[in-house]
């Protein structure tokens, strides 16, 4: 294992969110504020508890799980994509780095970059409800897994794209959608019964309904078949880009 080589793709890539500041953390810190604004005032004052916690405090795992998605996708195929479209890719693929090595440094540092985004939201919650943590690890067991899977997802996103509209596909018109449509916003169980059974094909249900369980004890499905999904899909991604390297995908346009 290259670790050096690891290292720099990793610290490069980190560096990029220095660069871009404005657009990696303040940029998601008004959205959120702006959304606690909105749903907080106008559905907020219709419903004042879900299962027994407030409707601020209740959205915020959705929230969070929005935003750490759209942000590890958005960031693990950009960190791949971008050195493809200008060309800088051929400096890694001539460099005595493995596959594994150029995953674990771009996948890594996307995950990183969700996870302090995803902190920070967390923090900006705190100042609008309050919140309470009932089992911290598992928080954190559905934090890390969230935010490893989705940046290797989004790495595979940024080998298939050839170009940025492919690139913005699934980020922008796949992801927002079945977010919202998952329970971040209310409970399933407020909804008809052909449509929340419609509800458990979302694969998004169960990912946000373990990590608000981590948070109130309440969730729609079970926290064990929701970390079983996430396991599952992690595996899935990994197995597709397992597959992708050994059918001998480069990574270039």
């Amino acid at each position: 294992m290259n670790i050096e080589a690891v290292k720099s793709i990793y610290f490069f890539e980190m560096a990029r969110t220095r660069r871009t500041l404005l657009q990696s953390v303040v940029s998601p810190v008004i959205s959120t504020s702006l959304y606690f604004i909105v749903f907080g005032a106008a559905i907020g004052g219709r419903i004042q508890e879900i299962d027994g916690v407030s409707y601020g405090a209740f959205i915020t795992p959705g929230l969070m799980m929005l935003t750490l998605l759209t942000q590890c996708i958005g960031n693990g195929s950009f960190g791949i994509y971008f050195p493809k479209f200008t060309g800088t890719i051929y400096e890694v693929l001539s460099s005595p780095i493995s596959m594994l090595e150029i995953v674990l440094g771009y996948v890594g540092a996307a995950a990183t970059k969700g996870l302090m985004i995803g902190t920070i939201i967390l923090i900006t919650a705190s100042l609008f409800v309050d919140l309470s943590i009932a089992h911290p690890f598992a928080m954190i067991f559905f934090f890390v897994l969230t935010a490893v899977t989705f940046s290797l997802f989004g790495f595979i996103i940024g080998i298939w794209a050839k170009d940025f509209e492919q690139l913005n596909l699934i980020p922008m018109l796949v992801i927002p959608p079945l977010v919202f449509l998952g329970g971040s916003f209310y409970s399933i169980d407020m909804l008809p019964p052909f449509w929340r059974a419609v509800s458990h094909f979302n694969p998004v249900l169960y990912l946000i309904s373990g990590f608000r369980w981590s948070f109130f004890e309440i969730s729609d499905v079970n926290p064990l078949a929701s970390a079983a999904i996430m396991l599952v899909f992690l595996a899935l991604c990994m197995s597709v880009l397992t597959w992708i390297f050994r059918t001998g995908y480069k990574l270039r346009n």
